[in-house]
């Protein structure tokens, strides 16, 4: 006989006025885009950052963390490569200490090293699987005591429209962001009876700093093959994540939202 599974129940703060969410790769990009929209839904928000040797990450950080105080919300910042289960245990916990709780978990942060796979080294392998794959694995094994002890938690990865559809030299990246999707839907099974909703966002091509690094013959050809005809602004993706992390979305879980202006559609 199978044990009937516990109803899911509200917490203090379920709405999300108040409630605190880890956002990773939150200083630049999509994930400050994510970030900005929970302040202004009164959440306060931890987000943490990397620096890279062609990038002061860290200056970018400080303006984010500026503008999030800005919109009347709390915020804790940290240096944390999420590649390291210590590092993130580490800022994991740092930010529900400082912010007095965790709610949410929006793993964004990611890498892609490009190249034909016949040429591409094994660290440029290791490098984006680590970080895009183990490194969401490490962000949610860390919360996930947390969010089954309270009874409450909602989970966005960020995957990528090119899980299902890659194109040429981009075998690392299809490959860790399709590992992103086996593990939101593996977790969704796992926490479900803790009233956890884990699910996955897959954008398609969106205006960052990312995008400006492909060939312009690429990012418009992509426009042109969408059927809106358009690039997907940062802000049209962190809605979706919102919405999967509000009340609204409470029944839906394991799922992967394809936000790519119909690109993968024609």
């Amino acid at each position: 006989m199978v044990a009937p599974r516990p109803k899911g129940q509200r917490v203090h703060g379920a709405e999300m006025k108040g409630n605190v969410a880890v956002v990773t790769g939150g200083a630049t990009g999509l994930g400050r885009a994510i970030a900005l929209e929970f302040a202004r839904k009164g959440v306060h928000v931890a987000f943490n950052y990397l620096d890279l040797p062609d990038r002061d990450i860290g200056a970018q950080a400080l303006l984010t963390e500026t503008a999030l105080r800005g919109l009347g919300v709390e915020v804790y910042c940290e240096a944390c490569d999420v590649r390291s289960r210590e590092e993130v245990d580490h800022f994991v916990q740092s930010a529900k200490a400082e912010l007095g709780g965790l709610h949410y978990l929006v793993n964004n942060a990611g890498v892609a090293r490009d190249g034909a796979l016949w040429r591409l080294s094994e660290a440029a392998w290791r490098e984006v699987m680590d970080t895009n794959a183990m490194g969401t694995f490490n962000c949610i094994r860390a919360v996930a005591p947390q969010f089954r002890a309270q009874h409450f938690g909602k989970i966005v990865s960020i995957a990528s429209h090119q899980a299902f559809t890659p194109g040429f030299g981009i075998s690392n990246y299809a490959a860790s962001k399709a590992a992103v999707i086996g593990l939101t839907r593996s977790a969704a099974v796992e926490l479900g009876a803790s009233n956890v909703n884990v699910n996955a966002v897959a954008p398609g091509f969106v205006r960052t700093e990312m995008l400006s690094k492909l060939p312009a013959d690429v990012v418009e050809r992509a426009e042109h093959q969408a059927a809106l005809g358009r690039m997907a602004e940062p802000e049209d993706i962190a809605h979706v994540v919102l919405f999967l992390c509000s009340e609204e979305a409470r029944h839906i879980t394991g799922q992967v939202i394809v936000v790519d202006g119909g690109l993968t559609i024609v």
